[in-house]
């Protein structure tokens, strides 16, 4: 037979497993069930319905970008499409590109400015550290530069850049267009595009959104719009060229065929983040992520970054020596059905506060799931001790609000 049925093929239901995992890590997060049941919405690309649901994608979208720019697009692909796509429309064969580089997202910005053929600049930043305005400035003092790429939060190493208005204002200053990724971090902590003089944002749905994986967001300032469309180079990619998929999210245009369950799907996610509020929702992200480093804390464990560059929105912990991060990862899924991340190489732990993942209920099943693990791998700590630091620092939020 010319083809033969594949052998060993079973349904999804026997691949995975009977009690969902409750997804701790770095993303993608647990999702609301109202964003579930939208993705399973089939609606036509083209249609009056869907025209409704991107305009009011683009609206809430503007709301949590805190922005009024009107170049507001999705994107049908990874919060890394995304990234391609800002860098790509903006960089030229040519172009000087400064790149913050705090670890592998950062550096996955420089490395596609390099393909399209910039001329990259790395401002590398100290391990464990956030990165100084007066080192931004050293750079740009030398001038040329007319991109400027960094992270709000570096998601594979948990730093937080503090300053990112004060970067951002410093590139404006000398001349830059300012491409930020806010993919850990959007509706987690403020960030304000038109008041920090943000020219292109970048998130996925995976993460504070609380959405699925697989359809992104973008938005580019007047400033960053003119510079496409003045641009001189041919855009090397059809599917992300950025007037191209104008023509749909702003002219009721074709493009291609859109994910439209994903946009449905965002629309759901980015609705109950308006419904939450901005200002709700950042307390919420705060407190959680407060009380669940208090607890891993007092259970005897280091977090990996200094409090005042640390990440809320990903937790580090440092894992003792001789004690495996993979095998901890692997008691905690197997024996408690609670899932966290590793690192990219390094014996650490990451635990994801974003979105839905930032509920107490998750909080302390997941603190129980890594000191149970812990222990079980050899490493010396007291949950008990944990799970009351955490508690404590809840109920003096409960009281105080």
């Amino acid at each position: 037979m010319k083809y033969p049925k594949p052998p060993g093929v079973i349904p999804l239901d026997n691949i995975l497993p009977d009690e969902p995992l409750l997804m701790m890590g770095a993303g993608p997060v647990p999702i609301p069930h109202k964003v579930a049941s939208a993705n399973s919405v089939v609606i036509n690309h083209l249609g009056e319905t869907m025209s409704q649901v991107v305009e009011q994608v683009k609206v809430m979208s503007r709301y949590v970008f805190q922005t009024d720019s009107g170049h507001v697009l999705g994107v049908s692909g990874p919060a890394s499409a995304a990234m391609e796509m800002a860098i790509c429309n903006l960089v030229e064969p040519g172009t000087r590109v400064l790149s913050i580089r705090n670890g592998l997202f950062s550096g996955r910005l420089a490395e596609m400015a390099t393909r399209v053929g910039g001329d990259v600049t790395i401002l590398e930043v100290p391990d464990k550290q956030s990165v100084s305005p007066e080192a931004v400035e050293a750079a740009l003092k030398e001038g040329g530069f007319t991109v400027l790429t960094v992270v709000q939060g570096e998601t594979s190493n948990t730093v937080w850049n503090r300053d990112l208005a004060e970067i951002c204002r410093l590139g404006k200053a000398y001349g830059c267009l300012n491409v930020v990724d806010t993919v850990c971090t959007l509706s987690t902590m403020p960030m304000e595009m038109d008041e920090w003089g943000v020219d292109a944002v970048i998130t996925g749905g995976q993460k504070g959104l609380s959405s699925i994986p697989g359809v992104s967001l973008i938005a580019f300032s007047d400033d960053a719009w003119t510079r496409i469309e003045q641009r001189n180079a041919p855009m090397a990619h059809w599917c992300l060229d950025a007037r191209l998929a104008d023509k749909f999210w702003n002219q009721k245009s074709y493009h291609y065929t859109a994910p439209v369950s994903g946009v449905l799907a965002l629309h759901e996610a980015l609705r109950l983040i308006c419904e939450e509020t901005l200002p709700a929702r950042f307390r919420r992200h705060a407190v959680c992520s407060a009380a669940l480093q208090a607890g891993i804390e007092a259970m005897g464990l280091d977090l990996l970054i200094p409090a005042e560059a640390r990440l809320n929105s990903v937790v580090g912990i440092s894992v003792p020596d001789g004690v495996s991060a993979d095998r901890i990862r692997h008691i905690m899924s197997e024996m408690y059905r609670v899932e966290i991340s590793g690192a990219f190489g390094l014996n650490i732990l990451r635990i994801g506060q974003m979105g839905e993942q930032s509920r107490t209920h998750n909080l302390s099943r997941t603190l129980h799931a890594l000191g149970a693990g812990m222990r079980v791998a050899g490493g010396r700590v007291d949950p008990p001790a944990g799970m009351a630091a955490m508690e404590r620092v809840l109920a003096a939020n409960i009281e105080r609000h």
